[in-house]
């Protein structure tokens, strides 16, 4: 009974590394959830222990994060305020700089992977009206979205799954992650400003982009949630996800924006993909042959669990797999008092080193492809490659000062 347990893991984390299964029209999500019904299917898991296995905190939490996301969108901030960054007369390094603190500080508080879609498009159609190449810009976009999103635990999908199972503080993980974020966002400047010196103009074709109109009223009470959600993340003593449940409650209150146009933008696929990795990754546990070779890989001398050995097999299994299956396949190990932040810059960081390593990555270059820019895996890897080696071996620094 082991074998059919093991062998619908090791098909759902072959569709993970090839983002789908040979042969079949199935993505990263629909293998997850495939996975998930074959093993209720076969009875290696009965209804009850597949939701049982499903962590609801951290399925709350990651709803309620989009939610407050989805108010950001319709009320048109990212459009107003990416229009209003291309504008700026300024050099184009000074652009660039403006642009990696901006999503670096957005992607702390807002999903990483939303910042990409909503802001890709209208700084491509800024660029082109500037006679800028929107390419190193696009770029820089994806890289500091996945820099800035590891400062906190709500910046992306994997630091809310870490922060939620290990029970994080907060403000002590901030403690943790926001000195080498803050580095990795200078580095990523450094990296795009030196390798786009002397190329920044190119005549580029000014895309129609559609956007949301802007609201006064739905952006400033967007912003007035998050604060309000941000300060009680920090202080409050009441779980996060009741927390974010509470911030969606108040958003979806309301007489101007329908219900359905709010939830239309909440990312089910994600979900899915959380649900359906939650019960393939429990009957793989349950069987106990993670156990088993968690075991077997510390007799053979590489112990998972210790920080050293989880920080390197974090960044090489989130380039395989993505980091968020990554993340729930290795949160078993972590059980080093510093195993939280580990794991969660580890994953975050090593998703820049090529195209397929983070989502974030992938929306940039679908919106780009979309306007007519091509950005290649070679192009990419050319500023990628740099900023996953600084930003890791800063944060493989910090964490050793700190622990």
């Amino acid at each position: 009974m082991d074998a059919q347990v093991l062998t619908v893991f090791v098909l759902v984390y072959l569709g993970m590394v090839l983002g789908r299964l040979p042969g079949l029209a199935l993505d990263r999500t629909g293998v997850a959830l495939l996975g998930a019904l074959v093993l209720i299917a076969i009875g290696q898991t009965s209804l009850p222990e597949a939701w049982a296995a499903v962590d609801v905190p951290t399925i709350a939490l990651l709803f309620g994060l989009m939610v407050v996301s989805a108010q950001f969108r319709l009320g048109g901030f990212y459009t107003r305020l990416t229009r209003r960054l291309a504008a700026a007369e300024v050099a184009p390094e000074t652009l660039l700089a403006l642009l990696v603190a901006v999503v670096g500080g957005l992607s702390a508080l807002l999903a990483n992977d939303i910042v990409c879609l909503a802001m890709a498009p209208v700084l491509t159609e800024g660029c082109a009206r500037r006679g800028l190449d929107p390419k190193p810009f696009l770029l820089a976009l994806a890289l500091a979205a996945n820099v800035g999103s590891a400062a906190t635990l709500i910046g992306n999908p994997q630091n809310m799954l870490i922060g939620q199972a290990l029970q994080l503080s907060f403000a002590g993980y901030l403690l943790d992650a926001g000195v080498p974020a803050l580095l990795g966002l200078g580095v990523v400047w450094w990296v795009v400003a030196r390798l786009g010196r002397g190329a920044w103009h190119r005549p580029t074709p000014v895309p129609e982009v559609p956007a949301p109109a802007f609201s006064g009223w739905q952006t400033g009470k967007g912003l007035t949630v998050l604060a309000l959600l941000t300060l009680a993340f920090l202080f409050a003593p009441w779980p996060r996800e009741i927390l974010a449940l509470a911030a969606a409650a108040l958003l979806l209150t309301s007489r101007r924006t329908s219900s359905r146009t709010v939830l239309g933008l909440v990312d089910w696929h994600l979900l899915v993909l959380f649900i359906g990795l939650f019960v393939v990754n429990h009957a793989l546990a349950a069987s106990g042959m993670l156990a088993s070779a968690l075991q077997q890989m510390a007799a053979a001398g590489l112990d998972v669990t210790g920080p050293a050995a989880l920080f390197g097999v974090t960044v090489v299994l989130s380039n395989l797999v993505s980091n968020v299956p990554a993340a729930m396949l290795l949160l078993p190990a972590a059980t080093h008092p510093l195993a939280g932040p580990i794991l969660a810059l580890a994953s975050t960081l090593a998703g820049n080193l090529f195209i397929v390593g983070s989502i974030a990555n992938i929306i940039v270059i679908d919106q780009a492809e979309r306007l007519g820019i091509s950005i290649s895996w070679r192009e990419h890897a050319r500023v990628g490659v740099p900023v996953t080696v600084l930003t890791l071996a800063i944060a493989a620094g910090w964490l050793w000062i700190r622990a």
